[in-house]
């Protein structure tokens, strides 16, 4: 992964880890055991999605520039999508507390989208190659009146 990729991976797992250690904090005194570890099993899962999915829509960023908008729609829908099944799936469970594995997802989510925004927004993007310059001028044609 080169360094920009990672450096944005980064920007983005840091923060939401950070909330997840606070949710499973809250959760850990409000609900006890069961609740500090619904809300990790929630963060993990959140950083993992959302993880592969930088992954992915760097990867296509890369390779299919012009699919890189509807990918990312795309993508955050089904991610949004995939969390919604598993909060389903587990609303029932006796291993941790069904509740704080929501919150702790929810959580983990929102504060990885408001870091990648942010990572966004903070990147030095080049809006030109500026290599090309150092490549073939091309030459000037009509009239230079």
């Amino acid at each position: 992964m080169p360094s920009n990729d990672a450096r944005n991976l980064l920007q983005c797992a840091v923060p939401a880890a950070a909330a997840g250690v606070v949710a499973v904090a809250v959760s850990g005194v409000v609900a006890g055991g069961k609740g500090a570890l619904g809300a990790a099993v929630g963060t993990a899962l959140a950083i993992l999605f959302m993880g592969i999915g930088l992954y992915v829509l760097q990867r296509t960023a890369k390779t299919l520039p012009q699919l890189f908008q509807a990918m990312g729609l795309m993508l955050y829908t089904a991610q949004l999508l995939l969390l919604l099944i598993f909060v389903a799936l587990f609303k029932d469970t006796s291993f941790f507390n069904a509740k704080t594995f929501a919150v702790g997802l929810v959580v983990a989510t929102v504060v990885w989208m408001a870091a990648q925004a942010r990572a966004h927004m903070k990147a030095k993007i080049f809006y030109i190659d500026p290599d090309s310059e150092k490549s073939e001028k091309p030459e000037k044609t009509g009239s230079s009146s």
